[in-house]
């Protein structure tokens, strides 16, 4: 019997770039995508390529794979736990169709972030769907700290931050920090200088000091309205800073429980094409409600809300990028085509990888979802292998 020498997905309703096409089909030739098109043009491959594994859509919703820039854990154990342990939680996100992820360490000791920051590098050597490493923290304000350890935040320096790029060989990815914080200015432009994207958050800076922020380099903010000043019509704070200026995108948790419906849907509509709907997930993502670590601290999980133990600041959230989707297009009102660009094409470019993910596309890599019509995922693949 001859084996198959690629993967043919046809009669998909495919949202790409911000648009439907009915009828779609793609064609997956090793790690890549090989060609796409509509209606029955998908046959001529069989004749051509060999034979083929033929997977019948049957009308069902496939996107691209989606990318996960913010994220601690899930499956009932964090990143920050060990090598086995960061790859079982991204297993979990995978099957919920993160086919890639920026894996997040919360503010610890220095030591500490160092190695995960080190692990992360070695892993990405053999685990492409890992593409680096994020440090939330520890250059964080205390006034705004959220689920961070107080004892182990600092202010940035050069020598430190070099360390960590170092560590990272080339895959740390971004560092949130608040601009305010002495050496807070010169260490965006430090990142900016490296390639690492200096992210916005925790912060206590107010819209002039974004501003500066976002000139000195900054092209990210961190879980928009969470562990920053609020939007208000006097002072616009950081998320007025960012909608405005089309250097920024803006991070999104939608679960219903860090920002309410309406402000998301205001968020997309300020900031079109610039907001990326990310986790934050904790441990307790895809598991069960119950006392969890968050970096050095101890989380209550009820309800699914995870909250610190002592002062119950909320301690990241307990989703998935699919029940994201489903939460900011049924609940929030966001556009299907919207939510899916903000959790496809716009994460890719905020990381510099607009030009092989993001996208199905000949010649991107070969990650896609499909989705049933209550938008639950029925199967994903990552580098054309079929994963869930």
């Amino acid at each position: 019997m001859n084996q198959a020498s690629g993967t043919i997905i046809h009669s998909a309703r495919l949202i790409d770039g911000g648009r439907v096409t009915d009828n779609a089909w793609v064609h997956f030739t090793g790690t890549d995508v090989g060609a796409m098109g509509t209606n029955d043009g998908w046959r001529a491959l069989v004749a051509t390529h060999g034979p083929q594994t033929i997977v019948d859509a049957c009308g069902s919703w496939l996107t691209p794979g989606f990318i996960d820039l913010h994220g601690h854990g899930g499956g009932g154990v964090s990143y920050s736990d060990g090598a086995a342990q960061l790859l079982a939680a991204r297993a979990l996100h995978r099957a919920h169709g993160t086919t890639r992820a920026v894996i997040s360490f919360s503010t610890a000791p220095l030591d500490q972030m160092l190695a995960g920051v080190e692990l992360v590098a070695a892993l990405h050597e053999q685990h492409p769907d890992i593409l680096g490493s994020h440090l939330e923290g520890p250059f964080l304000a205390p006034s705004h700290r959220g689920a961070h350890a107080a004892a182990h935040l600092r202010h940035p320096d050069e020598a430190t931050l070099a360390g960590l790029i170092v560590a990272g060989r080339g895959t740390l990815r971004q560092v949130t920090l608040a601009p305010e914080i002495p050496g807070g200015m010169a260490a965006v432009a430090q990142l900016r200088a490296a390639g690492v994207v200096a992210a916005i958050g925790h912060t206590d800076g107010d819209f002039a000091t974004t501003g500066r922020a976002i000139d000195a380099g900054a092209t990210l903010l961190t879980h928009a309205y969470n562990g920053m000043r609020g939007l208000h019509h006097r002072e616009p704070g950081p998320v007025g800073a960012a909608t405005g200026d089309l250097r920024m995108t803006l991070e999104i948790i939608a679960d219903g429980v860090h920002v309410h419906p309406e402000v998301v849907r205001m968020l997309f509509a300020a900031a079109p094409g610039r907001v990326t709907l990310v986790t934050d997930a904790m441990a307790a993502a895809g598991a069960s409600d119950g006392r969890y670590q968050l970096g050095p601290l101890a989380v209550d999980v009820l309800g699914g809300i995870a909250r610190l133990r002592e002062g119950g600041a909320i301690a990241g959230s307990t989703l998935t990028q699919d029940a994201a989707l489903r939460w900011a297009v049924e609940t929030a009102g966001v556009p299907l085509t919207d939510a899916v660009t903000a959790l496809t094409s716009t994460p890719a470019q905020v990381i510099g990888h607009g030009e092989r993910l993001g996208h199905l596309r000949s010649g991107y890599a070969a990650d896609a979802v499909l989705l049933d019509p209550e938008l639950r995922v029925t199967s994903v693949w990552c580098d054309g292998e079929r994963i869930a």
